[in-house]
């Protein structure tokens, strides 16, 4: 499936977009953008792709989407019935991190907001959101000018106060996704992504730290909340998954591009970390490409 990058850039010059979709199905295609995206589905059922994460959608999902993770929605099977009559809607808010100023969110007062945004990198699916977020979303584009921007960081600060959300994509997806935008990282992670494709043990890893090996393991479980294997392994899936959406070999080929040295164990440790096999996650995406 090949990705796309789409322009969202605002004709009217406003700080943001809103726009309201009302289709017989939502746009397939698999794509990217700067902007993040917060999207409430009104009427609709399908599929959600965001990153790594493949989940089901339904009517009131909201979802938030950091800048340039990949996303695409797509519908249920019946909504390409040739006699359908159903409609997909939606209203999306299109934001750059900056849109109100280099510095805006760095004050303390919207610290929350910057935190929000910041883990928005993954893709955020708020669970059992109040009404009243929802409503704000929808009326926001009866609001003009200055209150526009008031309700959508109204939404936001709100957003940033919900506890209960689901983090969509994988670190591994993300790392090795934003691996081919040049992201500097730490000497250590550097390593890990530089090497991660080619036998790499702890030792290794803890060289490049200047740490012994059990002090090294343990600072990377308290730092990281998993272990060193757990995270190199979530580093490989999130590669194999990106080479399996991009269609960039077979199951078999992209198991040791991924730095896995057998299948059996890149099955197990694949379907251990997405919850699918290399298969069912394959199929998942070519059935939509």
């Amino acid at each position: 499936m090949k990705l796309h990058l789409i322009s969202r850039d605002n004709l009217e010059n406003n700080s943001f977009m809103i726009t309201k979709h009302s289709d017989p199905s939502f746009l397939k295609v698999w794509h990217y953008h700067p902007e993040l995206e917060l999207v409430l589905t009104l009427k609709s059922t399908g599929t959600r792709f965001v990153g790594d994460s493949i989940k089901k959608f339904d009517e009131g999902d909201l979802v938030l989407i950091g800048k340039n993770l990949p996303h695409m929605w797509v519908n249920d099977d019946r909504y390409f019935e040739p006699n359908s009559k159903l409609i997909a809607e939606d209203i999306v808010i299109h934001f750059k991190e900056d849109f109100l100023g280099k510095d805006f969110f760095e004050t303390k007062e919207m610290k929350p907001i910057l935190q929000l945004l910041t883990k928005a990198k993954y893709g955020l699916k708020f669970i059992s959101i109040p009404l009243e977020i929802p409503k704000k979303i929808t009326q926001i584009s009866n609001r003009n000018g200055f209150d526009r921007t008031i309700e959508l960081l109204t939404i936001l600060n709100k957003l940033a106060q919900h506890k209960n959300y689901e983090i969509l994509s994988s670190e591994g997806y993300i790392k090795t996704f934003n691996k081919t935008k040049n992201v500097t990282l730490d000497n250590t992670y550097e390593y890990i992504f530089e090497n991660f494709n080619k036998p790499i043990s702890l030792e290794d890893v803890a060289n490049v730290a200047n740490m012994n090996s059990s002090a090294f393991s343990r600072y990377f479980k308290r730092v990281n909340r998993k272990t060193f294997s757990r995270y190199l392994n979530e580093v490989r899936i999130g590669y194999a998954c990106n080479q399996l959406i991009e269609q960039k070999g077979n199951i078999a080929s992209i198991c040791y591009d991924s730095g896995f040295n057998n299948i059996s164990n890149f099955n197990r440790q694949f379907k251990k970390i997405t919850l699918k096999s290399p298969s069912e996650y394959l199929r998942h995406h070519t059935q939509v490409s």
